[in-house]
């Protein structure tokens, strides 16, 4: 490969690479998918996948434009939501399985919009992972 690079120039090798990256990857949309709903302190991000975890469609509160505080409320979570499921029903989803993790404020908000959108939520899975008194705390201050 870099040997036909060399070859070719420095503005061939340019152009095939920006074309290898520009190459969308196909992926199989059934009518059964997940929805999970990744919902941090800072920011709220859905993906909605096939059931191999091929990412159809995604949105975070980030991407629909808000900022700073803004990005953890549940109206931002519920306008990320309603987005990211008009893509996934315009490619063919229809039913979801929703897994949420994490400790955000628009986590039902979320759910709710996918809902409302015509995607009908089959079940509701919290997955946040909870340590199990795992790492030892910091010592204490000496002041």
């Amino acid at each position: 490969m870099a040997k036909a690079q060399q070859a070719g120039g420095a503005k061939g090798g340019q152009q095939q690479s920006a074309k290898a990256a520009a190459k969308k990857r196909i992926v199989k949309v059934d009518s059964y998918g997940d929805a999970h709903v990744n919902a941090t302190f800072n920011n709220l991000i859905i993906s909605i996948t096939n059931k191999q975890g091929q990412v159809i469609s995604w949105s975070s509160a980030g991407k629909m434009g808000f900022r700073g505080s803004k990005k953890n409320t549940p109206y931002a979570a519920q306008t990320a939501s309603s987005d990211a499921a008009k893509v996934a029903i315009d490619a063919g989803v229809k039913r979801v399985d929703v897994f949420v993790k994490g400790p955000g404020a628009g986590r039902e908000s979320a759910i709710r919009a996918l809902a409302q959108s015509g995607i009908e939520v089959a079940m509701i899975k919290d997955v946040t992972p909870l340590p199990h008194n795992g790492c030892r705390p910091p010592k204490k201050r000496r002041v």
